[in-house]
């Protein structure tokens, strides 16, 4: 199994940088990360009703699917409308209103349904569930693109992955050679607090090398962000990525499945490969405002 995790890893990586690179070349309105997000949102819509459809047989999937698509296109509405203007800004402004409006959606197709009393409560809530977790953090981590300005977009991004993903790795390794003491027994079984030690471990270190290296490759200066930034912030990746681990168990336990539906051999769906970072995202936005992560733009 780890083989073929790697060996996906090897085809998935230089598929992602491809993207990216076309993306940087279409200009700053990002329409290729856009349409990435927007494929990325409906497979999670998809892998949520099919994870939740037999507690909540009512699901309407094409509505969900189509909400989380205007979640995506509010996010980049600033940005699509005049992206010269907005290429070093972020602006959340539509997404706030979007949700609103999809929330009253929701509601008033509730009403439009309501035959008798029992379950429609639960039921939008389950619908709003899906599409903040599938749409709202996938929207709040695009935002990372314009973060640190035109040049350090793809810089943020990078910083996302690398320690998110860094920390699953570092995680893994530190457990099965360290760990005993389960992090949470029942929820998660396989999870140390060894392999969590170890996963903080590697986000900092591989998070100190991504920032040292890569920084002026794609600013163009010798600028970099403190040590101490960098070392909060690939900390709180690692713990935001965590939780976010758990938290897809938990909606997985609670309906009695082991995973989602499959999207690549060994890696299991969309949400398996997105749950540490769709919680790190809105993390790493919030820290890239807070810390002086990008001097560059001083």
């Amino acid at each position: 199994m780890l083989r073929w995790r790697v060996l996906i890893s090897l085809i998935l990586i230089p598929l992602l940088a491809g993207i990216f690179y076309v993306d940087a070349r279409g200009g700053p309105s990002a329409i290729g990360l856009f349409l990435l997000c927007c494929g990325l949102a409906c497979r999670s819509v998809w892998e949520l009703v099919d994870l939740l459809r037999d507690q909540q047989p009512g699901l309407n999937q094409p509505l969900l699917m189509s909400g989380a698509v205007a979640l995506m296109y509010a996010a980049w509405w600033p940005h699509l409308v005049d992206p010269v203007a907005m290429q070093n800004s972020t602006n959340l402004t539509g997404l706030s209103g979007m949700v609103a409006v999809v929330t009253m959606l929701l509601l008033a197709v509730g009403c439009r349904r309501f035959r008798e009393p029992g379950g429609h409560v639960p039921l939008i809530g389950t619908e709003l569930l899906i599409l903040i977790y599938s749409g709202v953090l996938l929207g709040v981590t695009a935002q990372l693109r314009w973060v640190a300005g035109l040049s350090g977009g793809y810089l943020a991004l990078g910083s996302l992955l690398i320690c998110t993903k860094g920390s699953d790795v570092g995680a893994y390794f530190a457990g099965r050679l360290l760990g005993k003491a389960k992090l949470a027994p029942i929820l998660s079984p396989k999870k140390t607090i060894a392999g969590a030690i170890g996963g903080v471990i590697a986000a900092l270190l591989l998070g100190m090398l991504w920032f040292h290296f890569a920084a002026p490759w794609f600013t163009g200066t010798q600028s970099r962000p403190p040590l101490w930034a960098v070392l909060v912030y690939s900390g709180g990746l690692a713990i935001a990525g965590m939780v976010g681990d758990l938290s897809e168990s938990l909606i997985k336990r609670d309906v009695g499945k082991k995973d989602s539906a499959p999207l690549l051999p060994g890696f299991g769906g969309a949400l398996d490969l997105l749950d540490s970072v769709l919680f790190a995202g809105p993390v790493a936005y919030l820290l890239w405002l807070a810390l002086p992560l990008a001097p560059w733009m001083d």
